[in-house]
């Protein structure tokens, strides 16, 4: 009963991730897809149209260019007249502010000199004054006329009728009868007496802006219904090419229309899904076992998915072809790691997926198609970067020969062959040696080898793990010691107990820096004793540091580096701390000259290893090796770890570490068993 519960459960679990996937790259690939297919043309002035003969399917009408609107733009906008509101009260006040400063006169002028200053002043405020800034802006064109608005009246005015602040202070003092008195005059300073009062009115303005602007018509014709546009091999002209692109404009507008962009939707949505259940069905009925690796079977999905979103890509943007984009790489990777069957139909399904996205899709399924069984039959495995040389260029040679079938089955004369196509295949060709650098990024994002790399890193003959042995060898042994620890609770809590173990082996590859000031290397002589306790804590931390430099130099993966920076996390080098304390108890203590720079593990696996590290460290120091003394020292350790906040940041539940605390004292009992002591033979 229980086995088919399993079994039914196994199923059921099956079903959800086959149909997550599904539901996955659908959602992705519609996501992806241009909804409107009037963008689908990649239109070329003076190229043959490649594409079938084009009728309008309703009138429109032909949209003149960006260029050409401009330059209208730029013409109407001459008649262009901003508006300024009056202030009439403004000129009056500032008069009346001069006369009352200076009722009593001007020092050494005339008395008659404050009327006919007073005279002046509102002679200029009537004209009207604007700010220097805007004065000048607009001054640069002498016949601009600006629109002045007063009370409810608008009336054009010449920019050269009025003042700017600057203009104004320069006419009072260039007027006849004031400017032989200019010097006493410029005592007054009269420039404290000249403020604009012509206020830019800018909703006005820009009112009257957009009304020119919409004034000038988008268009320059008119396309009826059922008049040829372009003829297939026709050579793309200025006003063909205006057409167009006027007709796609027009197609775009049209399907703004919420129902039909729904339904186009739906189709897209069934299409994709119809074709990623069929792959589906087929890797569960032919290939089931990659569905136990979900790498493997993320790495098909993700093919195809990366291709159609890089298809959209030159599809929305159309600088490109897209025979560019090397589809036949697809086939390639899948057949070097898995088989030759899976390859050509995830490279089918690719490009009956991509095709939905083109305008006429029959040319692009069958010369990709083709390339793809080339590129399955030509490298059935890759050892040699020749071979895939050799397989780029026969790759290269068939699509060519496609295309140029296409192209000699629908041309009445050669000279009417648009050859720009063939510089997007050689392209292509070229793209393809770019998977032999491609195939290890592939390893690496989907760990196909991963296991295997992690196996020979974890060789004892690797020249960093043979140097640690040499020089180092109490902290060889305990890596090994940690390893077989770490790699026990990780199979225990289900973690990746490989990746643990090779983490372990190199998590304290720093010490070969200073092997000697660590105690499982030292033999009677602790050089400790000649150091203050912050020197030595700092020796002892700094093997983090040096551990993540060597694992640089000799290019470890990421993976092992994050073992050397978080099997201390962000604790404290505790001996020397707490000695410090003691002997220093009236002094502030800086804590970070003890502590570890991290970071605090933020995966079960670097939790695993903290806590073996810990343990297996700690486990030294005992004097008597009993199950309780063993399981005291594994519930102090692991107990202070989660205290101190070190699993705060990764997926540890407090049931795995139970499970570890179990482990270790297992572990510990059996390499620390009590051996039976050998009887004395009787003389």
């Amino acid at each position: 009963m229980s086995n088919l519960n399993l079994k039914e459960n196994n199923m059921l679990r099956d079903v959800i991730i086959r149909s997550a996937l599904i539901i996955a790259t659908v959602a992705i690939v519609v996501w992806a897809l241009p909804h409107d297919k009037n963008n689908m043309f990649h239109v070329e002035e003076g190229k043959p149209w490649k594409y079938v003969d084009i009728t309008a399917p309703f009138d429109f009408p032909v949209y003149k260019s960006d260029e050409v609107i401009k330059q209208e733009q730029d013409s109407v906008m001459r008649l262009y007249e901003p508006y300024y509101r009056y202030n009439a009260e403004k000129g009056p006040q500032m008069v009346k502010k001069f006369a009352t400063d200076y009722a009593d006169g001007i020092p050494d002028v005339p008395e008659y000199f404050v009327p006919l200053i007073c005279n002046r002043l509102q002679a200029i405020y009537d004209n009207g004054i604007m700010e220097s800034k805007e004065y000048d802006e607009l001054q640069s064109d002498t016949s601009v006329m600006i629109r002045v608005v007063s009370k409810k009246q608008a009336t054009s005015e010449s920019i050269m009728n009025i003042y700017s602040t600057k203009k104004a202070y320069e006419k009072l003092f260039t007027d006849q009868q004031l400017s032989a008195l200019r010097q006493q005059l410029q005592k007054c300073n009269l420039n404290n007496y000249i403020v604009p009062n012509l206020t830019y009115d800018r909703e006005r303005s820009e009112t009257s802006k957009n009304e020119l602007i919409a004034s000038i018509p988008l268009a320059s014709g008119l396309v009826q219904q059922g008049e040829k546009i372009v003829d297939q091999g026709e050579i793309v002209t200025e006003r063909t090419k205006r057409i167009i692109e006027s007709y796609m404009r027009e197609n775009d507008r049209r399907s703004q229309d919420k129902t039909r962009n729904q339904i186009s939707l739906l189709g897209q949505i069934l299409y994709v899904s119809i074709l990623m259940i069929c792959f589906t069905v087929y890797l569960s009925l032919y290939r089931k076992d990659y569905f136990e690796k979900p790498r493997s079977i993320t790495m098909l999905y993700a093919l195809i998915i990366i291709f159609a979103l890089l298809t959209a890509l030159l599809i929305r943007n159309t600088f490109v072809h897209v025979y560019i984009l090397p589809y036949a790489m697809v086939p390639i990777f899948i057949r070097v790691f898995m088989d030759s069957r899976t390859a050509f139909m995830t490279h089918v399904i690719m490009i009956l997926i991509c095709a939905l996205m083109l305008q006429h899709p029959f040319e692009f399924i069958v010369l990709e198609t083709v390339a793809g069984l080339v590129a399955i039959s030509s490298l059935r495995e890759l050892s040699q970067r020749s071979q895939l040389f050799r397989s780029a260029i026969v790759i290269s040679l068939a699509a060519m020969a496609v295309n140029l079938a296409f192209d000699w089955s629908r041309a009445t004369a050669l000279s009417q062959i648009d050859y720009s196509t063939y510089n997007y295949l050689v392209a292509n060709g070229i793209g393809l040696l770019f998977a032999y650098p491609l195939l290890y990024l592939i390893e690496k994002a989907f760990g196909f080898t991963s296991d295997i790399t992690l196996i020979e890193l974890s060789n004892t003959n690797n020249p960093l793990l043979q140097r640690m042995s040499e020089v180092a060898p109490g902290t060889f042994n305990h890596s090994i010691q940690v390893a077989n620890l770490a790699g026990e609770i990780a199979n225990k809590i289900d973690a990746k107990a490989q990746l643990v173990r090779t983490g372990a082996l190199y998590h304290d590859i720093g010490k070969l820096a200073n092997p000697i000031y660590f105690t499982e290397n030292q033999s009677g002589i602790d050089p400790h004793e000649m150091l203050t306790d912050i020197e030595s804590a700092q020796i002892i931390i700094s093997h983090v540091t040096e551990g993540l430099k060597m694992a640089d130099k000799y290019n470890l993966p990421k993976v092992i580096r994050n073992f050397i920076a978080t099997h201390h996390g962000q604790g404290k080098a505790k001996f020397f701390y707490i000695r410090y304390k003691n002997e220093h108890p009236d002094e502030p203590v800086d804590d970070l000259l003890f502590t570890y720079p991290g970071p605090n593990p933020f995966t079960r696996e670097h939790a695993c290893l903290m806590m073996a590290d810990g343990v297996e460290a700690a486990s030294r120091s005992l004097t008597d090796y009993t199950e309780q003394s063993i399981r005291n020292l594994v519930e102090k350790i692991v107990d202070s770890q989660v205290a101190e906040g070190y699993f705060r940041e990764c997926p540890i539940t407090f049931r795995d570490i139970q499970y570890a605390k179990t482990v270790l004292i297992e572990k510990l009992k059996t390499i620390y068993h009590t051996r039976v002591s050998y009887p004395d033979e009787k003389q």
